[in-house]
């Protein structure tokens, strides 16, 4: 999200500087890019295209569709099913491959005002059909409600689910209890909560304890908090990237009482483990189909 312009539209300043940071990222072991449509529009997607075409092996490229932007830069649900079809052909076309390895649709469900323009069957019944001529190789969900992703599950495996959820909002917290118990890998979009987390007492005491920033505390909390999160920050700075990526050594030398401490900064008592709709689930989709 951070390699497009100013508000995710149009290209960078630097688009070459924008290449070398995805190289930069895909030679310091990430194998996970997570990206949409709708950053730039198609800017994004075509930076990751000119970068690293081919894909190389083990690498996947998560892309969101059912999301567009308005001619004032404004964010908004794009989910007809011709839409969606259309988005999944431009975002082959830009990153350059013959299938997706996985491809979220845009939900409403964690966003007040969002609206879905068609029922989700009609939406999501397009990513199937691309997976089924082999267009799409997983599946995954976007925004999506605990009620949703029950529903999803009716009509297709979902891989994964990407949701708000970092130390501040915790908004996300149930479809994340619903993903750890279906095998799911659960995606936290915005998990550095915007760059609000600096003055909190209990990130800078375990981050000056390890010589880490206090950005890294806080991608390290949700490696330890559950392991099905897959951590996502953005950036267009090597250095930033550099330090992201080294969060993981720092969630390893947390201590049981920091994460604790971590933990109570939200209230999480919204984690419902016990939801009827998880019985609604469809027997037959293993753990091993729905991970990526």
């Amino acid at each position: 999200m951070q390699l497009a312009g100013p508000n995710v539209w149009g290209p960078p300043a630097d688009p070459e500087c924008a290449r070398q940071v995805l190289r930069l990222a895909v030679e310091l072991g990430v194998t996970f890019f997570d990206t949409a449509n709708a950053y730039g529009p198609r800017t994004v997607n075509q930076l990751i295209g000119e970068a690293l075409r081919p894909i190389p092996e083990g690498v996947i490229v998560g892309n969101k569709v059912g999301a567009g932007r308005g001619p004032d830069g404004s964010w908004i649900i794009t989910d007809h099913p011709d839409t969606v079809r259309r988005q999944v052909h431009e975002a082959l076309t830009d990153v350059g491959t013959e299938a997706s390895e996985l491809t979220y649709l845009r939900l409403d469900g964690d966003t007040p005002g969002a609206q879905s323009q068609v029922p989700l069957e009609d939406s999501l019944g397009v990513l199937a059909e691309l997976r089924d001529q082999g267009l799409i190789r997983r599946i995954g969900l976007s925004g999506a409600s605990p009620e949703m992703l029950a529903r999803a599950q009716r009509i297709t495996p979902i891989a994964a689910v990407q949701n708000r959820f970092n130390l501040l909002d915790r908004s996300g917290v149930r479809v994340l209890a619903d993903c750890e118990a279906q095998g799911i890998t659960f995606v936290p979009y915005f998990p550095l909560a915007s760059g609000r987390l600096t003055s909190y007492e209990e990130l800078t005491a375990p981050a000056e304890r390890l010589g880490a920033a206090p950005a890294q505390v806080a991608l390290a909390w949700l490696l330890r908090r559950s392991p099905a999160v897959v951590v996502i920050p953005g950036t267009a700075n090597p250095g930033h990237l550099r330090a992201n990526i080294a969060a993981a050594e720092v969630a390893e030398n947390l201590t049981e009482a920091e994460v604790t401490r971590l933990t109570r900064l939200a209230d999480e008592s919204d984690a419902v483990l016990d939801q009827p709709h998880q019985s609604t689930i469809d027997a037959h989709t293993s753990a091993t189909e729905r991970r990526h």
